[in-house]
């Protein structure tokens, strides 16, 4: 998920009567729900490179140990530093060591979880196993979800001003969010099945992978893709309607010519493909070169296509 949705929910667990539990457990949590994001460093190194880099090693069970355990220490020094210096809070809690460093991994725990959550991928296994894995639940941006987080957190801090309950707003908000993304998750589970059965009548095919990939905004629909081991085709879905699958079924497999091409340049591609869950390879011919690209099915949208694709020359240039 974005980061701003990483944030709210650092925030709303501290709302939820977390952040009395002692000094700093609020900035604890926010910092916690973001810190595997450290991997962003890797979209520095340009090209596709950060694709095999992101949601791994950072996101696996060592860093789930271990940054934890480093952001405790941090925070610990901070307190020290600012006392030492006199300015120390007085309003801020005594800290608690047990429980800053249980908020630190309770923050730092949402944030792969929450990444789970879309279709992007994370490998919850990293470094042990490389296997990506996808919860096909929520749109990476859910506008809605953001909506529950800010309502719960805000809702929670102006009831603590004005001296009322302000826990409860922040525990409703968090019983509806749990909610709506086991909602989202039924939604996601009913239209893979009926995709499997409506492409097995229309195209008589059996996908060996659906993925009924969730849309912006709109959290009741899925755009549906499918694949066996030589054809691939997409659709649509809307809860408590039917299912909708494209007539045409397109081979994601290149000819014996271009598969020998691909493979001369897989070494270079190698970064897209260990990423790619759903990839498709498309011969272009331009007037002046012939190329193969190859993106993944999930992201197709012009607006990402570019961030989502790789394309080397094949053949020699036309003159």
């Amino acid at each position: 998920m974005d980061n701003l949705t990483h944030s709210l929910v650092g925030a709303l667990i501290g709302q939820m009567g977390f952040k009395r539990k002692t000094g700093l457990a609020m900035p604890t949590l926010i910092i916690a729900a973001n810190i595997p994001d450290i991997d962003a460093v890797a979209t520095l190194l340009g090209g596709q490179q950060h694709l095999a880099l992101r949601r791994g090693l950072t996101h696996g069970p060592i860093a789930m140990l271990v940054l934890p355990l480093l952001l405790w220490g941090i925070m610990l020094w901070f307190d020290k530093w600012q006392k030492k210096r006199g300015k120390r809070p007085e309003k801020r809690l005594a800290l608690d060591k047990g429980w800053l460093l249980a908020l630190a991994y309770i923050g730092c725990l949402s944030h792969p979880l929450f990444d789970w959550f879309n279709s992007y991928g994370i490998r919850l296994l990293e470094p042990f196993s490389s296997q990506w894995f996808y919860g096909d639940t929520l749109f990476i941006i859910d506008i809605w979800l953001w909506a529950a987080l800010i309502a719960g957190v805000g809702m929670s801090q102006r009831r603590e001003r004005l001296g009322a309950n302000w826990r409860a707003p922040a525990l409703v908000s968090f019983t509806a969010i749990c909610a709506y993304i086991l909602a989202n998750g039924l939604i996601s589970g009913r239209a893979e099945q009926l995709t499997r059965k409506a492409v097995q009548q229309k195209h008589d095919l059996v996908p060996t992978l659906i993925v009924a990939n969730p849309v912006p905004v709109q959290f009741w629909k899925r755009e549906m893709l499918w694949r066996d081991d030589r054809y691939y085709g997409q659709g649509s879905y809307i809860a408590f309607d039917d299912i909708r699958i494209d007539d045409t079924a397109r081979p994601h497999y290149m000819g014996v010519e271009d598969k020998k091409a691909f493979a001369a340049n897989v070494t270079a591609q190698s970064p897209f493909l260990f990423w790619a869950r759903m990839p498709v390879a498309q011969i272009i011919d331009e007037s002046d070169k012939k190329g193969l690209k190859v993106f993944d099915q999930r992201f197709v949208d012009p607006m990402v296509g570019d961030r989502f694709s790789v394309t080397f020359p094949i053949g020699e240039e036309r003159k």
